[in-house]
């Protein structure tokens, strides 16, 4: 088993590190106190070809492997985690699902301009009573001639005001459950389609979040994702690689706790000593790194698997389980090796706590991981 990254990937990590303090940094704190969305970054994310990695290159994308996407999506995160999970988005749950079961027309009509920075994706699947509980669709889809009239609410769509293209998961037959939800692509602007206000969040202030209201908007028959009634399968494959893209977030905002904790004691004096001399500074610090090496080789694992084309679920949700938790706790530890600078904004280290702590929830919860976990435990 190797631990060494090709020098392909290294150039790929130092590429995104470069680009996430030069172009990032300055004005990651401005855009959180006041919530401002990082259109400029973004379209530069596109020009690099962090908006599509892992799509092939006949289709607008940089064609490279999962592990590459983790480690870009690592050192980005580490700077701001807002412009990480905008990223993760594009990249997990838009164009990943669109080139691996979209038809011919979707991949030329919305992947390839998604791919290439040009437009940006959102996936549209919780609810107001369907978040966890994917099953439980009450957005409906009603056959039409030509196409579909999708009506219902979505919740917490992440680019939700700034996304051009929306995948909507709809019940289009009530009687078959779960068998009987479909995927759709919606273009922002149809007539009926509508998105609230961005919500005022705790972290991740610079990403746009709202709520989408659909109103019998008309969707043509061709842009139906892979099947009528595959809607379900869809989002749940494309969920288990989503966990890789928040894993990678979480590892990020991880490692900026520990570097800023590290740097901070080798800074601060109390009782004339550097607290990095301090034994009980040292295990906080032993502690972080220790667990975030953890997190990091399951995510790794898990990106590797799905490289290889092996079944990756449980793997997947390990890696987002145990680093989303990580991530926490290190910002926690950082905050407290700060003492009261880690309380205000001045420091950054505040802003770990509050990125990291939605990696715990959105694109399934703890909770929901260690279902998944146990099912594929138990499933042979």
């Amino acid at each position: 088993m190797r631990f060494e990254l090709t020098e392909d990937h290294k150039m790929i990590q130092q590429t995104a590190r470069e680009f996430a303090r030069e172009e990032i940094a300055p004005t990651a704190v401005e855009r959180d106190i006041n919530a401002e969305f990082p259109h400029e970054i973004v379209e530069k994310l596109g020009e690099l070809g962090f908006l599509g990695m892992m799509v092939d290159p006949d289709y607008g994308g940089a064609g490279l492997d999962t592990l590459s996407y983790v480690l870009a999506m690592e050192e980005i995160s580490a700077v701001d985690a807002s412009v990480g999970v905008i990223m993760s988005v594009n990249n997990s749950l838009v164009t990943y699902g669109l080139e691996k079961y979209g038809n011919d027309l979707i991949k030329e009509k919305y992947l390839i301009p998604l791919a290439q920075g040009k437009k940006l994706g959102a996936f549209a699947l919780s609810e107001p009573e369907a978040g966890s509980d994917a099953t439980s669709q009450k957005t409906e889809a009603v056959k039409v001639d030509g196409g579909w009239e999708l009506t219902g609410t979505k919740n917490w769509i992440t680019n939700g005001t700034t996304a051009d293209y929306h995948i909507v998961i709809a019940q289009s037959d009530r009687e078959k459950g779960y068998r009987g939800i479909t995927a759709f692509l919606v273009e922002k602007g149809l007539p009926g389609f509508e998105h609230g206000v961005k919500e005022d969040k705790l972290g991740i202030r610079s990403s746009d979040t709202c709520t989408l209201l659909l109103t019998k908007v008309f969707v043509p028959d061709e842009n139906v994702i892979w099947e009528v009634g595959k809607g379900f399968n869809f989002a749940m494959d494309t969920l288990n690689g989503g966990r890789i893209g928040i894993a990678a977030q979480a590892l990020g905002i991880a490692a900026a706790s520990l570097e800023a904790s590290i740097k901070y004691s080798k800074e601060r004096k109390a009782f004339g000593s550097l607290i990095s001399e301090f034994q009980a500074i040292q295990i906080k610090l032993t502690k972080m790194a220790t667990e975030l090496d953890a997190a990091r080789l399951l995510t790794y694992r898990s990106a590797v698997l799905k490289d290889a084309g092996a079944r990756f679920v449980k793997e997947s949700a390990m890696a987002k389980l145990y680093a989303s938790r990580v991530a926490v706790e290190n910002a926690l530890e950082a905050i407290q090796i700060h003492g009261g600078y880690g309380y205000v904004r001045e420091y950054l280290v505040e802003r770990y706590l509050r990125d990291a702590k939605i990696t715990e929830i959105y694109e399934g919860t703890s909770e929901v991981q260690n279902i998944v976990i146990a099912r594929e435990l138990l499933r042979d």
